[in-house]
This record gives C-alpha cells, structure tokens and sequence, in this order.
C-alpha cells in the first residue's frame, strides 16, 4: 500500500466528496418534491393526471440513471437544449429518485386509517386542513424507513454521474487508476469516502426511526 500516494491524493477526494454531496443533496431535495406531487396525484385518484403520474413511475424505475443521464447531456443539445453537467445529474437523480420517494410516499399515505380522516372531518376540520394536520403527518412517520433507505440509495446511485464528466468521487478514482494504476490505494480512498458520506446518514436514519417509533408507542 502506497500511503504517499494516498496522502498525496486524499485532498482531492475531499473536493471531488463535495461533488458528490451537491448533486445528491440537491437531486434528493427535488425527488422528495416530485414524488409528494406523484404520490398525492396517485392516491388522490386524479384522473388522467394519476395515469400519467403512474407511467412515470414506471418509465423512471425501469430505465438505468445512466441512460437518463445520457438523454440529458447528449441527447437534449441535439434538439437545441445543452444543460451543465451539474444540472443534468441533478435532474437525472431527482428524476429516477421522484418514483421512488413517490411509492414510499404512497405506502404512507395508504398506512393512515381512514377513521383518521372521518373523525378530524366530525371535529370540523375542512379536507384540506384535516389532510395537512392530520393525514400528512402520519404518513410521513410510517414513510420514513423507505425515505432513508432510498436517500442513501440515490446517494449511491450519483457514482454514475461520472459518466457525463462531472468530477465526483468515481470520476476521480478512474482518472487516478488511469493514469498512475494504483488500483488498490484509489478504490481505498473511494470506499472511505463513501463510508463517511453514508455511515452518518444510516446512523441518522435508525436514530429517526427509533425516535419516531417511541413517539408512537
């Protein structure tokens, strides 16, 4: 093992980590969006806006990050849309995050009797205040678990940006691989840099759920 090599390099992996850190933070903030507007179409029965909310689960969920960041970078400029890569792999992960975050959602809302409801309606509440005061944040409770596996699911899932020439944390370990084949010190520091992403976030999520579970009991 190298460790002069891994001193050497080890500071940009901290700036190559940031990367990673902004297009997930800011993929996950959107996705977290999208799928609240999916879920509440789905379960709220819309018409026409609930199939077409549904074909984009499907659509999302059935085609790789990869792909979709390709249509993004390559594929808009030729009918006149060129986006940062930044922006595309923001997008890309919001876009494949949303359906996931959707049915983690929809789980939720599906979880809250409907006597919750009825009654915050005999109170006096309006629909609309008894959805917001009373049905949302249940559901919300009961999603938590399946929201924290998918954030750090699309945190993981960001590695892929690299292919549209964004230096994160991938893109980084291949150049250095590339150029100077320290294979092992490289995927070292990746690993490591991942686990101190990750580890916190995971550690983050039980504490959440544990504490939320308590609550409830």
């Amino acid at each position: 093992m190298d460790w002069g090599f891994i001193a050497k390099y080890a500071p940009l992996y901290a700036v190559a980590a940031q990367v990673t850190l902004f297009v997930s933070l800011w993929g996950i903030v959107a996705a977290m969006l999208v799928g609240l507007v999916v879920a509440l179409v789905i379960h709220a029965k819309v018409p026409v806006m609930r199939q077409v909310a549904s074909a984009y689960v499907e659509l999302s969920r059935n085609t790789p990050l990869l792909v979709q960041l390709f249509f993004l970078y390559f594929g808009l400029p030729k009918v006149g849309v060129t986006l940062p890569a930044e922006a595309c792999a923001i997008i890309g992960i919001a876009f494949l995050g949303g359906s996931y975050m959707s049915e983690a959602l929809r789980g939720g809302l599906e979880s809250v009797a409907a006597v919750q409801e009825e009654s915050a309606l005999v109170l006096g509440m309006a629909p609309g205040q008894s959805f917001v005061h009373v049905v949302l944040p249940q559901a919300l409770v009961a999603a938590v678990p399946a929201l924290v596996a998918n954030v750090i699911f699309l945190i993981k899932e960001s590695s892929v940006v690299s292919g549209i020439a964004l230096a994160d944390l991938m893109y980084l370990t291949k150049d250095l691989i590339g150029l100077y084949y320290d294979t092992s010190e490289a995927l070292l520091m990746l690993v490591i840099a991942y686990a101190i992403i990750l580890i916190p976030v995971s550690v983050a999520g039980t504490v959440l759920e544990r504490r939320l579970d308590h609550g409830r009991g």
